[in-house]
């Protein structure tokens, strides 16, 4: 298994703030502050491997500022501005069955209830309304579809993801 399979991007390191290594935090995760949930964090290339922890955080304005260990000037915080905050994949928390995390859906076969193969999820993303599959369709698409956006709706239009056989089934007309 590669390493970037192992590890997903949680955020990135901003501009310095001060003159005493504290940056600030971009955070993508869901909760604002949810980024400081996770240590170590892995900054740059996932390959270098280079782990930093957190010493001391805070919320200044509507953003996030954070020291980390061994950053301690300017100049340190300065060499680590831009970078990427990964975290292994394994310290994400257990879901349950009926839950699955957006990245386990990458890569899924996506398949209508009728049997018709509409292709593989490309990538997600929110809407506002509700979260949308893109969803990349067979070269022999029967219909002409290259793409297919389909609404992530439990019950509704997703009826089941199973994991093991890497297919979410739906209840979606593949001509859309």
């Amino acid at each position: 298994m590669s390493l970037a399979s192992d590890t997903l991007v949680i955020g990135i390191i901003g501009a310095p703030y001060g003159v005493k290594g504290w940056v600030k935090i971009t955070s993508y995760t869901h909760d604002l502050d949810g980024v400081f949930a996770y240590t170590p964090w892995l900054l740059g290339q996932v390959q270098e491997g280079k782990e930093y922890v957190v010493d001391q955080w805070r919320t200044h304005n509507k953003g996030l500022v954070a020291k980390l260990v061994g950053v301690d000037d300017r100049d340190d915080a300065e060499s680590i501005k831009n970078l990427e905050i990964s975290i292994k994949a394994a310290m994400l928390p257990e879901l349950d069955d009926s839950d699955v995390y957006w990245r386990e859906l990458v890569g899924m076969q996506v398949i209508t209830d009728k049997g018709y193969n509409l292709g593989v999820i490309k990538e997600l993303f929110e809407t506002g309304a509700n979260d949308v599959l893109l969803v990349k369709a067979n070269l022999n698409d029967a219909f002409g579809q290259k793409e297919r956006m389909v609404p992530y709706l439990l019950d509704q239009v997703i009826k089941q993801v199973d994991r093991q056989a890497k297919t979410v089934t739906v209840d979606w007309d593949p001509a859309f």
